[in-house]
């Protein structure tokens, strides 16, 4: 598969598809990147608890759409390039 380094379904996974209205869902990221990040170019909103705000991102497809395996991978690159000056 040409790209297969940028995209990956794993439709064995018992959650898959883990959002709906997205047809090809890519795995790769499953875990989002920006999820820690109050800052993120996906469409989170925050949960008001006790404990203070949960960013809820369910409704974000966001890292899963594999045209944005770019735009991921750069701020990856320049968090690294962060960390390591």
């Amino acid at each position: 598969m040409e790209n297969s380094y940028r995209f990956f379904a794993n439709k064995d996974c018992k959650y898959y598809p883990c959002h709906k209205g997205i047809e090809e869902l890519n795995c790769l990221f499953c875990f989002c990147p920006f999820y820690t990040r109050k800052e993120c170019p996906g469409n989170p909103y925050y949960i008001e608890t006790s404990s203070g705000l949960v960013k809820d991102c369910s409704n974000c497809c966001f890292p899963h759409r594999a045209e944005n395996y770019d735009r991921i991978m750069e701020w990856l690159r320049n968090q690294k390039a962060a960390v390591n000056e």
